[in-house]
């Protein structure tokens, strides 16, 4: 059986929405242990155990509720048939049992210049993994990002169909140029994405999405894209800009 310890890495990791529940209390009898943690995954499937039986199956269903609400929370639990949060156990006891999301959220830079560079910074400092895409390599390297993920540097349209984009997801355009800016958006608005925002200005965006329908894409898919990009605070500065931007995820991350 895999490690739960070493099945939290691999979540984060390959970004699979989980919860770890942890017995913190105990008292009379109960088929779980204090400390005895298990980790349930986005389709019910479990690493670990808080005791087994009608328990787990409550504890498993209040898991997905966490991972939804990427909120942590205490429930208790009534090893009897009859009252509330019963678990239809005979036990006798009751037992408490802590649940906390581990959600891993990926942000895919499409630029290394100066927003992107800050950009980076932020997010990585409120959890992402942040993938850096640029089409030159000194602008896309690990010495320039030291806490990226990833650094990956080419064309994009060489990189774009290799990419795995893995969930929950937030592709942020900001490259060299309207040319790449056309590139990458026509690709990431058909991409599984909670987030795709492109930076430039109400025209560029205007003669953007005006070449993107003439080469088939919906006004639907186009309403779905962020942009102009970040909350409107009044940003001027790379920095100010970026910290827009990423306020700009954090409401969309938050949204019911």
């Amino acid at each position: 059986m895999q490690d739960i310890f070493e099945a939290i890495i691999e979540a984060r990791k390959v970004g699979i929405p989980s919860a770890l529940a942890t017995v913190t209390a105990v008292k009379g009898s109960s088929p779980g242990k204090e400390h005895f943690k298990m980790l349930v995954r986005e389709d019910g499937r479990i690493i670990g155990s808080v005791g087994g039986g009608a328990l787990e199956s409550e504890v498993i269903e209040k898991a997905k509720e966490i991972m939804r609400s990427e909120k942590a929370e205490e429930f208790s639990f009534n090893l009897i048939e009859k009252g509330p949060n019963a678990s239809g156990m005979l036990c006798g006891g009751t037992i408490s049992v802590f649940i906390e999301p581990i959600v891993n959220c990926f942000a895919y830079i499409f630029g290394g210049g100066h927003i992107g560079l800050y950009l980076n910074q932020v997010l990585s400092m409120i959890g992402f993994s942040t993938i850096i895409i640029d089409d030159r390599e000194e602008f896309s390297n690990k010495e320039r990002f030291p806490g990226a993920t990833e650094t990956i540097a080419g064309e994009y349209l060489n990189i774009m169909p290799k990419l795995e984009i893995k969930k929950p997801s937030y592709i942020i355009i900001t490259t060299r140029g309207h040319k790449f800016d056309e590139e990458v958006l026509e690709w990431a608005i058909k991409q599984d994405a909670k987030y795709v925002g492109m930076i430039g200005s109400k025209g560029k965006v205007a003669t953007i999405f005006n070449r993107l329908k003439d080469k088939g894409i919906t006004q639907q898919e186009l309403d779905k894209v962020y942009s102009p990009i970040g909350l409107k605070i009044g940003a001027m500065s790379a920095e100010e800009i970026a910290v827009a931007i990423a306020a700009e995820i954090i409401q969309v991350k938050r949204q019911k």
